[in-house]
């Protein structure tokens, strides 16, 4: 099964869920047995699930509609550490926005577990990006057109003195709470500011006219949740993350492994900003 920031955003209760919460959305598995009008799955498939909740756990019921199966040639455990993941950095690069090459976009937490997807995604469009993360060492395996990692407060100078004075034109931020103002400085007049993820915390109530002074700037916070609502659309995002995976568009790597029963040492782990890529949770 996979770690992600969502299971803490649960734990922790900035996001609600009824209690007893059992934690974790995503998880890979062979299929023991399936519903009397199950025809889209059968057992002994290997599959894997982003939605939902209960992933942590030995034995798992998911819905048909939300189970994908996993291509031949990508291994469980490359799935469990991807796929969530993989799914928000589609969704981001793909959905939101029409970017098209040569556009400049700043990634946030560039090296963590959607950054590490997210950069090479955004690269192979065209789209030049600005990586940044909190020490150089984590930025040591991102392939970024630049690569920052001063604090917050020096991000748009530092930006604008790579760029010869260019903002970008949206920024993709899962740091939430601590990078907000920064984000804002690096874009441009009309540009579009993505908050996807609170890892420090919520982001603070925000006034439209702030928005409007700064430069008629828009702003989006997404869910994974209604991009992948369908059959369809979670059929769609997950293929284009396969295919991504089998031409070496993106290559997932797995930071870090826990044993389950080990869960709050990773949770610990995650939080302190402690994991590089992806981080896998094993039975």
């Amino acid at each position: 099964m996979g770690l992600n920031f969502i299971d803490i955003y649960y734990r922790g209760g900035l996001y609600p869920g009824p209690l007893p919460i059992a934690l974790g959305s995503e998880s890979v598995g062979t299929v023991l047995s399936v519903g009397a009008d199950v025809t889209s799955h059968a057992v002994g498939d290997r599959i894997g699930c982003v939605q939902g909740d209960g992933a942590y756990a030995s034995h798992r019921i998911v819905k048909a509609s939300q189970a994908v199966k996993l291509p031949v040639d990508i291994s469980s455990e490359i799935a469990a550490a991807t796929m969530l993941k993989g799914f928000t950095s589609s969704y981001l690069a793909e959905d939101i926005i029409d970017l098209k090459a040569g556009d400049l976009a700043l990634v946030h937490s560039a090296a963590g577990g959607v950054g590490s997807l997210l950069v090479p995604w955004l690269r192979h469009k065209g789209v030049m990006v600005i990586a940044h993360a909190g020490t150089p060492e984590k930025l040591a395996d991102v392939d970024a057109d630049i690569a920052l990692s001063c604090p917050f407060d020096e991000l748009s100078g530092a930006a604008l003195r790579a760029t010869n004075g260019r903002k970008v034109d949206v920024v993709y931020d899962g740091v939430g709470k601590a990078s907000w103002d920064a984000s804002l400085a690096c874009l441009r007049r009309r540009g579009l500011m993505v908050s996807y993820g609170n890892a420090s915390g919520a982001v603070p109530p925000v006034l439209l006219t702030d928005l409007m002074r700064a430069g008629s700037l828009m702003v989006i916070r997404p869910t994974m949740a209604d991009y992948i609502n369908t059959p369809e659309t979670l059929a769609l995002t997950a293929s284009r993350l396969f295919d991504r995976i089998a031409n070496g568009i993106v290559r997932p790597t797995i930071g870090q492994k826990f044993a389950l029963k080990d869960a709050a040492e990773a949770h610990r782990a995650l939080e302190a900003r402690q994991t590089t890529g992806s981080t896998v949770l094993i039975p």
